[in-house]
């Protein structure tokens, strides 16, 4: 494990039982509260001293009641340290009245929509999507890419076309690790790194790898691909619990495997500060670490 506590940038929290999820009900063993509690039994050995919480699709019209309900877990879990929210950026500057609400809370960092769930695949680059997203400048707010290799030349128009907001690419844009086709994944990754606007979280690929038969060696071309094009300074960890098909310790452990011939900076960058760059966040609220 990393000899410092690490920042993870893309977490998630749950509870069925305070606000309806409905993809939920398609994954029976995700269909339950996962809780900072729950979190702490996952894990392990792992130093955690900030976390990102990332929207979890519920109800979009209950949106920012998930927004005030994470709140509420960090007033008991100083560790939640920013929040990224969901917005409906499509209907352009009708927008501005969900995200002025969502100003009122000092958490919430960015926004994010899945993209890749959208059955538009222009989605993206719709007028007034655009539009929306450009809001987000006034709050200094940044933007997740939730999107499959088929979607990052969007993306990229995406991202062109509002070079005053930072974007992220969740999941590393979700490469075909199962089948190990790298097309036209990589070739998408580069170009998007080219513009200084965009960042990468390495996060979610076993998710795409073969199920709990994966290696560490399944990973690392995807990994290295990612660490190639964007660098240390603009690449960021998630462990993408609980979503992610794999234990959260063995993530971290690979991660750190696949980039073990890097220097205590960098490692610290992509463990730790780049999160805390990319997002705005200040120091912890009341010391640091994971609680007991």
């Amino acid at each position: 494990m990393p000899s410092f506590p690490i920042v993870d940038s893309h977490l998630h929290f749950w509870d069925p039982r305070v606000l309806p999820y409905p993809w939920l009900e398609e994954v029976p063993p995700l269909n339950r509260p996962f809780l900072p509690a729950d979190f702490d039994q996952a894990r392990g050995p792992v130093d955690v001293e900030r976390i990102v919480f990332i929207q979890s699709e519920t109800d979009r019209a209950r949106s920012l009641e998930e927004t005030e309900w994470v709140s509420s877990l960090a007033q008991a879990d100083p560790r939640i340290a920013g929040i990224v929210a969901w917005a409906p950026l499509e209907s352009g500057e009708a927008a501005l009245e969900n995200l002025e609400a969502l100003a009122a809370n000092p958490m919430v960092k960015g926004i994010r929509r899945m993209i890749h769930l959208e059955p538009d695949e222009d989605f993206c680059i719709l007028p007034d999507f655009v539009r929306g997203v450009r809001l987000l400048s006034r709050f200094h707010w940044t933007f997740d890419l939730a999107v499959r290799p088929a979607q990052m030349e969007n993306a990229l128009s995406l991202a062109r076309q509002c070079p005053e907001v930072r974007f992220v690419l969740d999941h590393a844009g979700k490469p075909d690790v199962r089948h190990r086709i790298d097309k036209p994944w990589r070739d998408r990754l580069k170009d998007l790194s080219r513009l200084p606007n965009v960042w990468c979280k390495l996060s979610g690929l076993a998710t795409e790898a073969d199920g709990d038969a994966w290696k560490q060696e399944d990973l690392k071309p995807y990994i290295d691909k990612t660490v190639e094009c964007f660098g240390f300074d603009r690449i960021l960890f998630g462990g993408d619990w609980p979503v992610a098909a794999t234990g959260y310790a063995r993530w971290v452990e690979t991660l750190q495997w696949a980039v073990g011939g890097c220097v205590d900076g960098e490692l610290r960058r992509l463990f730790r500060d780049n999160a805390v760059l990319f997002y705005g966040m200040e120091a912890p609220r009341s010391g640091h670490g994971s609680p007991p």
